[in-house]
């Protein structure tokens, strides 16, 4: 990996942590108590071990899990009695015979067991193994998809606050520069249309301020939210120095290497995949439908079947003469054909999106290019020498004001570009299913 700090990312990352960082050292001194600070992978951490949608998803895997056990158990016996309690005008009828002394009272016992044919149980089994593979997919894409929003929350919240400083820090000189302009008004040494564009320029930047704040909002809200953060308390990223570290990652080089590795690691494409698989588990269970099951039975009888303590064994079959489960067997090799359809298409998807993904990042760090950082050190360099410069009359003020605009936009393009590139590995990574670029 390429790695490059130069004086312009380093004093970006010091002018972000004067912003994140508190006065006092570790064990969170001098954070106040509304605020949680966390690394990327602290974030991470609390995500995994306290977000909701994920608990509910390991829930369904459980239960997944259990019907694996369920599908395994056997069909419990039947056990079918018979208990005369009234016969020939008699109450209890357990009277013994004059002939030959033997109870007249009557009883019989059944007992039947359903035995599978066809490898349905196996089959049944097969499909609860491959449907717990489906929920664990399912958690995977889950997470990958709450994890990158997770990651674009952060670093938007980085952004924002590394934008807020920037404000500051203008605010604060033209704030310093208006007064001062203010004390030469009264004096008559400039004139009123002066003092008051930079008034404007000051009030530009506040209600820039302004729509800032609005945006921080509404990436608080995505950030508790994720993190299961209930009483309001403010996010604040505590890595400001890596992501403004002008760190350049090494882009791979072979794309298609990248796509056999997400056709392995990508849990939506994983997850068609697996339900392709059970769509053709259900044809063949439904086909094993076809096959009647066989239930076998013994019996006892006590006195009324044609002999005494009668003992019998028998066997049920339905026919199949009209039900061969030709409606369902139709129904399941259409889903094949409708899940292998959709198949094809996350195998498409999948390939697009690696390619564009990749492409953005390999954009993003041609963006990242030493020239540029040397233009953005350089035009950071000017802005004091222009500020004395507007101070000692060297410049006119719609030329200092020119300037200032400008400087602040392309402090905000200077993040952004960072911002952009950590943004493009976490769309790689995201696009293959696991972390391929650090």
């Amino acid at each position: 990996m390429n790695k490059k700090f130069t004086p312009l990312f380093a004093g970006l990352a010091l002018l972000f942590c004067g912003l994140l960082h508190s006065p006092h050292a570790a064990a969170q001194q001098g954070v106040a108590p509304d605020t949680l600070r966390y690394t990327l992978a602290e974030a991470e951490k609390r995500f995994i071990d306290s977000n909701l949608q994920l608990l509910a998803a390991h829930y369904n895997m459980d239960a997944q899990k259990a019907l694996i056990q369920q599908a395994k158990l056997w069909n419990n016996p039947v056990l079918t009695t018979d208990q005369v309690i009234a016969a020939n005008g008699l109450w209890l009828p357990y009277n013994k015979r004059l002939d030959d002394g033997t109870s007249m009272g009557q009883y019989a016992v059944q007992l039947e067991q359903l035995i599978y044919t066809a490898r349905k149980r196996g089959k049944q089994i097969d499909m609860a193994v491959t449907n717990s593979k489906v929920s664990e997919w399912q958690l995977q894409n889950l997470l990958r998809n709450l994890r990158y929003q997770l990651h674009a929350s952060y670093y938007t919240v980085a952004r924002l606050l590394a934008g807020k400083a920037i404000y500051q820090n203008q605010l604060a000189q033209l704030s310093k520069l208006a007064d001062g302009m203010k004390a030469q008004l009264q004096l008559g040494n400039i004139a009123q249309k002066d003092y008051l564009r930079i008034q404007a320029l000051v009030i530009t930047l506040q209600q820039d301020m302004t729509d800032l704040e609005k945006d921080m909002a509404d990436a608080q809200a995505d950030m508790r939210t994720l993190l299961q953060v209930k009483d309001g308390s403010f996010v604040k990223p505590a890595e400001s120095n890596q992501l403004f570290s002008g760190v350049t990652p090494s882009l791979p080089d072979n794309v298609e290497a990248l796509i056999n590795t997400a056709q392995q690691h990508n849990p939506y494409y994983q997850l068609q995949q697996t339900q392709t698989l059970l769509q053709q588990q259900n044809l063949a269970y439904q086909k094993a439908l076809r096959v009647p099951d066989v239930t076998v039975q013994t019996n006892f009888d006590k006195n009324s079947n044609v002999a005494y303590n009668y003992w019998g064994v028998g066997i049920s079959v339905p026919l199949p003469l009209f039900n061969r489960n030709q409606g369902n067997i139709k129904n399941a090799e259409y889903s094949i054909k409708q899940q292998q359809a959709i198949t094809q298409d996350a195998a498409m998807e999948l390939q697009n999106n690696i390619r564009n993904a990749w492409h953005k990042l390999n954009l993003a760090i041609q963006q990242n290019s030493g020239t540029q950082q040397q233009f953005y050190s350089s035009y950071m360099q000017m802005q004091q020498n222009m500020l004395n410069s507007y101070a000692q009359k060297q410049v006119s003020l719609p030329e200092f004001i020119d300037f200032f605009t400008d400087f602040t936009a392309v402090q905000q393009r200077l993040i952004q570009q960072q911002i952009n590139l950590a943004m493009a590995r976490e769309d790689l990574n995201y696009a293959v299913g696991t972390d391929v670029v650090q």
